[in-house]
């Protein structure tokens, strides 16, 4: 009965273990790369978003999509912004073409503390607990974990949440009693599916570059 108990306590360790978030920034050797070099495993409209010396460069407001769905996953990238620059990640998405069905990380200039609370926030549903950005011109990290209600986000370096979607348990509200603009609860949102770039959003439609940005299925 003891040795029983004994490798039952080591495997619930070791599920522990592969299940839980990173608390810093991985070592992504190895990984696979979210992109083809030649889009080919992208849904995306030719010149809608182009490789420029292994940086992936959005040339007009269109998203661009994994052909691939992704349930449980790391996923690690790097990002620069110019000034009003507006973009942002988006999860597992339900739904391509509905902006609203999928859990959105925010991109966005920080500027002189402009837009401090949500750059690295879930759009409309969890702010960044720490204003993490990086001046204009500078590459910022975002290491983001999916695994089933679970999310969580390191940014440059730090943890700035780590929330369970099955606390948004209704729709238009968050846990905290505030408003969002989610018709469905995010509990119920999608747990697989296609992870996708926003290209130039806002009015000035300023540039957002992606580079390195490579994944890690978790089982």
């Amino acid at each position: 009965m003891k040795i029983k108990l004994t490798l039952i306590s080591l495997f619930a360790f070791a599920t522990a273990t592969l299940c839980a978030a990173p608390k810093a920034h991985p070592d992504t050797k190895g990984w696979t790369e979210l992109f083809a070099a030649d889009l080919s495993n992208a849904v995306t409209k030719p010149g809608d978003w182009v490789v420029e010396g292994g940086v992936l460069v959005a040339k007009n407001h269109e998203t661009i999509w994994t052909k691939k769905s992704y349930a449980n996953f790391v996923l690690d990238l790097e990002f620069k912004v110019a000034k009003e620059s507006n973009s942002g990640v988006f999860l597992r998405s339900g739904d391509i073409k509905n902006v609203l069905a999928a859990l959105e990380i925010q991109v966005h200039e920080n500027q002189d503390g402009a837009h401090c609370g949500m750059v690295g926030a879930i759009y409309n549903a969890q702010p960044s607990a720490k204003s993490m950005a990086k001046p204009v011109g500078e590459w910022n990290r975002f290491t983001i974990t999916c695994n089933d209600s679970k999310v969580s986000l390191i940014f440059n370096g730090e943890e700035v949440w780590n929330v369970d979607l099955n606390n948004w348990k209704e729709p238009k509200k968050n846990p905290d009693g505030t408003a969002n603009k989610f018709a469905k609860a995010l509990k119920d949102f999608s747990r697989n599916g296609p992870i996708g770039l926003q290209g130039l959003h806002g009015k000035a439609q300023a540039p957002v570059w992606y580079r390195n940005i490579r994944i890690k299925e978790l089982k």
